[in-house]
């Protein structure tokens, strides 16, 4: 899966913020809730408009981005 599949950002979409593509909620917003212990539900409930299979997308990249700078720091 590539990131323009489910991100996107637009000067004229939430002032450029990077956004579930397709929505104007920022992808940001997905890591607040992370980072506050809130589940994946919750941010589900209170951003309906976001699809599972996008937050889950966005969570395996970014975890694939995280592995790929560890395999290039341990070179």
């Amino acid at each position: 899966m590539k990131i323009s599949d489910v991100l996107s950002s637009d000067p004229e979409i939430v002032s450029g913020a990077v956004v579930f593509k397709g929505r104007r909620v920022p992808v940001a917003g997905l890591f607040e809730y992370l980072r506050a212990r809130d589940t994946l539900d919750e941010f589900l409930l209170d951003f309906p408009t976001v699809e599972r299979e996008q937050v889950e997308a966005v969570i395996q990249l970014a975890g694939e981005d995280v592995e790929q700078l560890i395999l290039k720091h341990a070179a």
